[in-house]
């Protein structure tokens, strides 16, 4: 596409956010779409695709996502706390959040440096990236934000929240653990 201006992504984006939103569709998978379509071009900064990212980062980053997770993490603890546990989407939460997120991290970072799309750098092991996938479980915002689309029962959507915030806190708390140790070691 040889399109150098934002202005048509942005007055389509606004057209189809409208009849997302009026279709049932959730209006923010327009967002999705969007991103598809914008021109990333040869990644330089003239791109628009790069112009929009850093325009949209430091809003996103420090005001919109963060009065978002405090927005949608109104937990209610009940007395069924144990019982949360044992239910099959807690454990699929659980599993997605603390296994799921670090394999796929360092599965996929393995396979980009053994087909040679990517290069290790030499002071950086295996178990770094294993450690830091850990910490990839941390991103509880998105995983509530996909709970809110997932669920319409209000108790299924308050356990959810509550496992996505103690399956974060492990999985942050094994990722610092995990690399402090190996931290250590390079020292």
């Amino acid at each position: 596409m040889k399109v150098k201006s934002l202005i048509p992504f942005l007055i389509g984006g606004a057209i189809m956010w409208y009849f997302m939103l009026n279709s049932g569709v959730h209006a923010t998978i327009t967002g999705v779409l969007l991103a598809f379509v914008i021109p990333f071009g040869d990644g330089s900064k003239d791109s628009i695709s790069y112009k929009l990212q850093h325009f949209l980062h430091k809003p996103v980053a420090f005001i919109i996502l963060p009065i978002f997770a405090l927005a949608n993490t109104a937990i209610v603890l009940g007395s069924d706390i144990v019982a949360t546990l044992s239910l099959h989407y807690s454990m699929g939460i659980m599993l997605g959040l603390v296994v799921g997120k670090p394999l796929g991290i360092a599965l996929f970072s393995f396979l980009a440096v053994s087909i040679g799309l990517c290069k290790l750098p030499n002071d950086l092991n295996w178990k770094t990236i294993i450690s830091v996938g850990f910490l990839g479980g941390i991103g509880f915002t998105m995983s509530i934000f996909v709970t809110l689309l997932a669920f319409d029962d209000q108790h299924i959507i308050n356990n959810a929240k509550f496992i996505i915030l103690l399956s974060s806190l492990t999985a942050g708390i094994i990722g610092f653990m995990l690399l402090k140790q190996n931290l250590k070691k390079k020292q």
